[in-house]
């Protein structure tokens, strides 16, 4: 009988909150993390909202980035890193693997994916050689935005001498990044592995080039918690969101070794590629409908074992049409009757981020036997008509295996698969 991959700490910065309880507490609560966005002026700009991280100042909750990193490591670092610091050490605490011996330390992973990296050090190190001059750089600009250097900083800051990388497909990074560990503790190049995903590029780049794509939400700046509503008629794009979320994974031979408790286990992973258009995937889902399929059949499963679907679906009308169509695909005529939400729905899209913290979220719905609500769909759109939405309201039922979706520019699928211990 194989030794399962369990899950025995999670961390989280979201625009919900930061914390892991604190941002589940909301999301169960129906709250939504989208407010105007401060964090530069968008006076005269078609978007005006983001989905950012509260600090200390808006909430008891919020986040702190003194206490993350030290002030030295916070001025040579990107934000991106900041949240990953702080979500990793959360997840560590949790499981209790603090590695001091040669042996644990090389035989710990560290995945950490971004769509993006240090978007904002960039610009503003553009900024820099624009009006000062490039003697004025900083010799930590590099490294400071680097997207593999939140894996570095972490790895650094632990001591993990493992397997180390750092996906960046896009909206798919992050659960390819925990799939990717998954292979690696399969293989027994390691033994147990932090995983997950960091995102923080709520910067006028983003959010001027999203926009020029025709990809933002941007009837809904009057009323920014109501402008993410995936599979509602009047979706019209996502919301930019920043954050982190991660996971520690092992063996469950290895947890009960050393007493860590397992929260879930990670039956499942599919990975696909559309070879399709650079934005957009196939109409009718098919690659993403063989990544779930994929991870069904890792897990050994059925799709009508499945109790929830934690859908990607970010509010734009051709990618939650799309989605819809892979469900069917899988589950059968209008998803088979498997409960289905989107959380970014409460989040917005985090990105590299966003299959972590989903990922997160259905690792909570089993803990706790509740399916998070998809905010905002007053009218369900026409190809969701049919399908078992879980709306306005979290709902209690029997969850004991979920499905956590995660598709990316460029044609990525991923699809992991959680199940109770």
């Amino acid at each position: 009988m194989q030794d399962p991959i369990v899950v025995t700490g999670l961390g989280a910065v979201t625009p919900l909150a930061s914390g892991v309880e604190a941002t589940w507490r909301r999301l169960i609560a129906g709250e939504s993390g989208i407010k105007t966005n401060s964090r530069f002026d968008t006076e005269g700009w078609k978007c005006r909202i983001a989905g950012l991280v509260p600090s200390k100042a808006d909430a008891t909750d919020g986040f702190d980035p003194g206490d993350a990193m030290a002030p030295q490591d916070l001025r040579k670092t990107d934000l991106f890193i900041h949240y990953a610091m702080a979500a990793a050490n959360e997840a560590l605490r949790q499981s209790g693997w603090e590695p001091q011996d040669i042996h644990g330390k090389a035989r710990t992973a560290t995945l950490i994916a971004t769509g993006v990296g240090g978007i904002p050090a960039i610009t503003g190190a553009v900024e820099t050689i624009r009006t000062v001059g490039v003697r004025r750089l900083s010799p930590f600009i590099i490294p400071s935005f680097l997207p593999n250097l939140a894996t570095g900083q972490i790895a650094i800051r632990f001591g993990f001498n493992g397997p180390s990388g750092a996906p960046v497909t896009a909206c798919g990074a992050s659960a390819q990044a925990i799939g990717d560990a998954m292979r690696l503790i399969r293989t027994g190049e390691a033994d147990v592995a932090l995983c997950g995903g960091a995102e923080a590029c709520v910067d006028p780049v983003a959010i001027g080039g999203f926009t020029a794509a025709r990809a933002l939400s941007f009837g809904f700046n009057d009323t920014p918690a109501a402008a993410s509503r995936p599979f509602d008629a009047d979706h019209e794009g996502f919301v930019l969101s920043e954050g982190a979320a991660m996971l520690v994974i092992e063996r469950l031979s290895h947890a009960e070794r050393r007493g860590a408790t397992p929260l879930a286990v990670l039956s499942g992973y599919g990975t696909t590629t559309d070879a399709h258009h650079v934005t957009a995937g196939w109409p009718d889902g098919r690659e993403a409908a063989r990544a779930v399929q994929m991870a069904l059949a890792m897990a050994e499963l059925a799709p009508d074992q499945i109790s929830y679907v934690n859908a990607h679906a970010t509010s734009t009308p051709v990618g939650d049409a799309a989605e819809l169509c892979a469900l069917s695909t899988v589950f059968g005529v209008n998803g088979g009757g498997v409960a289905v939400s989107s959380t970014k729905s409460a989040t917005g899209h985090m990105l590299g981020a966003a299959g972590a913290i989903e990922a997160v979220f259905s690792i909570l719905a089993l803990r706790d036997q509740i399916l998070p609500a998809g905010l905002n769909i007053a009218d369900p759109m026409e190809e969701a008509r049919g399908f078992n939405l879980v709306r306005d309201t979290a709902r209690s039922e029997d969850v004991h295996h979920v499905v956590s979706n995660a598709f990316g520019f460029g044609g990525v699928n991923a699809a992991l698969v959680f199940s109770e211990v």
